[in-house]
């Protein structure tokens, strides 16, 4: 387990060490539970009776604490307590453990290109023709189909299939499980459908004549940047025709699905469950939550920002705030959701109008 001094700490956050910066430190740890050697997570006055709970001799404290009357002996201040998470965290994690050089029981395409100080780990197979980059390190059950190239830097956890050709670039992070550039879902009909048909007449006119779907084969290849992370169990379909594309920094969630011919801008997050439809386009920087789901064939702008479980069914400005079923731009779906609270209340003073004006007073 490495360890890291205090200083070193400080110096990686670019904050001030105060007291002993000698102090060896094994990992980090929630201040009640900290042990001598690990370092508390208190960068919030709240967390500070959980350091008179603990041993921790060392902690992350926000500004201005009095890191000495908390019994601490050195102390690292932070003003943005998330930020300083990702740099500890990164410190501390040594990730999963590949061997250098390529297991005996991987297999491995002679005509495959391993880039120098890569480690390929038990039951990988890599493909014909294929390329991975300068110290990739690629955990067990891998399979990596043919001409598939990845970038340097990568690290692949244990299950990922990656599809024929696929592109990934520098520094590419993925999750147990997971497949990169499988066929897309499309199909279609000789005749027209029934679902083309309820496009067209919302539902009037809805035929149930039985036919067969026939596939609509997927030619094209999946394209990602780099600084990309893919989360467990996420699935990324190969374009039609033309690549689907992840730009450079986009981080996918656990459990989402991108359809085919999708392409996604820079520095998007898809959070748990997200599904986006075949064909949509999303400029850079966009958030989409928890369960967001996209309409095919739309496209939503830069720095769009969708709340949980919104559904996106239409084309969405640059800068919005969505909410919803189907999504608005946020407050008008707050103020919706309130009028609709009121739906009860309304309806029985309609119900109590209605009866006073049926049966009027027999004095009057």
């Amino acid at each position: 387990m490495s360890a890291f001094t205090l200083a070193d700490i400080a110096k990686a956050l670019g904050a001030p060490v105060l007291g002993d910066a000698t102090l060896p430190l094994t990992g980090a740890e929630e201040p009640a539970n900290a042990a001598p050697d690990q370092l508390a997570m208190a960068m919030n006055p709240a967390y500070a009776e959980g350091l008179s709970v603990g041993q921790a001799r060392a902690a992350l404290v926000w500004p201005g604490a009095d890191w000495q009357a908390l019994g601490l002996d050195g102390a690292v201040e932070v003003p943005r307590a998330r930020l300083a998470m990702a740099g500890v965290t990164a410190m501390f994690d040594p990730g999963p453990e590949v061997a250098p050089g390529i297991h005996p029981s991987a297999v491995v395409d002679p005509s495959a290109k391993i880039g120098e100080g890569a480690a390929i780990g038990p039951f990988v197979v890599i493909g014909r023709g294929v390329r991975i980059g300068v110290n990739a390190r690629i955990a067990s059950h891998v399979s990596i189909a043919e001409g598939a190239v990845i970038g340097d830097d990568a690290l692949i956890h244990a299950g990922l299939r990656v599809g024929a050709r696929v592109k990934i670039g520098h520094r590419f992070t993925a999750q147990p499980g997971g497949v990169i550039g499988a066929d897309g879902f499309s199909f279609v009909t000789a005749e027209k459908s029934a679902v083309e048909t309820v496009r067209e007449t919302l539902g009037a006119d809805t035929p149930t004549d039985a036919q067969p779907w026939l596939r609509i084969h997927s030619l094209g290849t999946v394209e990602i940047g780099d600084d990309v992370e893919f989360g467990a169990n996420s699935t990324i379909d190969r374009g039609t025709v033309r690549a689907t594309t992840i730009g450079d920094g986009t981080k996918l969630d656990n459990m989402v699905h991108v359809g085919h011919n999708c392409r996604i801008g820079k520095n998007v997050l898809l959070c748990g469950q997200v599904g986006i439809a075949g064909s949509v386009e999303i400029g850079n920087q966009v958030v989409l939550g928890g369960r967001v789901c996209v309409q095919d064939n739309i496209f939503i702008g830069d720095g769009v920002i969708a709340g949980f479980g919104s559904v996106i069914m239409s084309n969405v400005p640059a800068g919005r705030a969505m909410l919803g079923y189907p999504a608005t731009p946020m407050q008008a779906s707050i103020e919706s959701y309130k009028v609709m609270r009121r739906l009860p209340r309304l309806a029985r003073d309609i119900a109590t109008l209605k009866k006073a004006v049926q049966k009027p007073d027999s004095n009057d």
